[in-house]
């Protein structure tokens, strides 16, 4: 048997003395690490949304800008064969 306490009373008060300076020490630490990294991560989605424009485009407005165009281009594309037909005749008839 032992003669003697393995850990005396007056060695527990000083452990429950110091640990909780430690423990806040440990914590404020942890604190700061988890501050710091959350701020990491903000930053780095905060530059992800600005790459990241939103969108001003829909399906309706794109339908009808391609109609427009459609359009638009048909309409050219006649009168450039109608002027080339007549320069056609222009050349062999005359």
């Amino acid at each position: 048997m032992a003669k003697g306490p393995l850990v005396t009373r007056s060695e527990l008060r000083k452990r429950k003395i110091e640990s909780p300076s430690e423990q806040t020490k440990e914590q404020k630490q942890a604190q700061r690490d988890y501050q710091q990294e959350e701020k990491k991560i903000n930053n780095y989605y905060r530059k992800q949304a600005k790459q990241q424009s939103t969108i001003q485009k829909t399906r309706t407005g794109e339908k009808e800008k391609s109609r427009r165009m459609n359009h638009f281009l048909m309409k050219w594309i006649l009168i450039v064969t109608v002027l080339l037909i007549l320069v056609l005749l222009m050349v062999f008839f005359l």
